[in-house]
């Protein structure tokens, strides 16, 4: 071993190191079984068990009753900590929040995690009747205005991120996939997506993809409202507001 090695290796926890191995295979991996940890990250089943039983011991994975392992309350403590110091939430924050204001109804940003929309940022108003939505929570990409973010992919990739079977959710939910190519041709074209009752009958949503600064589509962000107080006029006002919205991000970002 040489001396830039030793100097490495005495900075260098290493059951620190496999127990961050442990918690990021539970973050990839919901439901992941002790057996399975062990093998992706090539250690002993006893020695895992002792790392899975500390996180558990501080929250930071829970074990379900079939002995399946995700993360615990205290990851999600984390995360939020670290996505408001992210520069695409700390940029976002302010213009959902004025957004929100604007319109007085639930305005969203949204990624791209696993195959799966996952809401990083949000405001909600004040109002008692508004769409509540969590930081954290994931939705399909195929059903809602999230599609906006499958339309922005590369073909390949996009028909990787689709399904063989598209989940029906309600009677306006897409569930050909060969229709669902379709409208995800006219929302790259339109450069936006309106999604009235696809998720839950009684949701309205809008969403317009924010840019990196290499002109990828990085984010989605959303306006979510209740379809009874939704018009028609409501939903060309969302558009403007949400490109602008989207522009003022994507700038932001270096865009």
């Amino acid at each position: 071993m040489n001396e830039e090695n030793s100097a490495i290796t005495a900075n260098f926890i290493q059951s620190l190191d496999v127990g961050i191995d442990v918690l990021m295979a539970v973050a990839k991996h919901p439901d992941i079984r002790l057996s399975e940890i062990a093998r992706n990250i090539c250690e002993t089943k006893p020695r895992i068990l002792r790392m899975l039983r500390t996180l558990e011991r501080r929250g930071l994975v829970r074990r379900s009753s079939e002995g399946t392992y995700r993360l615990g309350n205290t990851a999600i403590v984390l995360g939020t900590a670290a996505s408001t110091q992210v520069d695409l939430v700390r940029v976002a924050n302010p213009i959902l929040e004025s957004l929100s204001q604007k319109v007085n109804e639930t305005t969203q940003l949204r990624i791209i995690d696993n195959g799966e929309s996952l809401c990083i940022a949000k405001c909600e108003p004040t109002r008692d009747l508004r769409v509540h939505c969590m930081i954290g929570r994931r939705r399909p990409l195929h059903a809602g205005s999230y599609k906006v973010l499958l339309a922005f992919l590369p073909p390949q990739i996009q028909a990787q991120m689709i399904p063989v079977t598209l989940e029906k959710f309600t009677s306006r939910t897409i569930t050909n996939r060969a229709q669902l190519s379709l409208e995800l041709q006219r929302i790259r074209e339109a450069g936006y997506c309106v999604s009235r009752g696809e998720v839950s009958d009684q949701l309205v949503s809008v969403s317009v993809p924010v840019l990196a600064f290499d002109g990828s589509v990085i984010a989605a962000v959303n306006i979510a409202a209740p379809a009874f107080r939704t018009q028609e006029s409501d939903i060309e006002r969302y558009i403007g507001l949400l490109k602008d919205a989207a522009n003022e991000i994507s700038k932001g970002l270096g865009w």
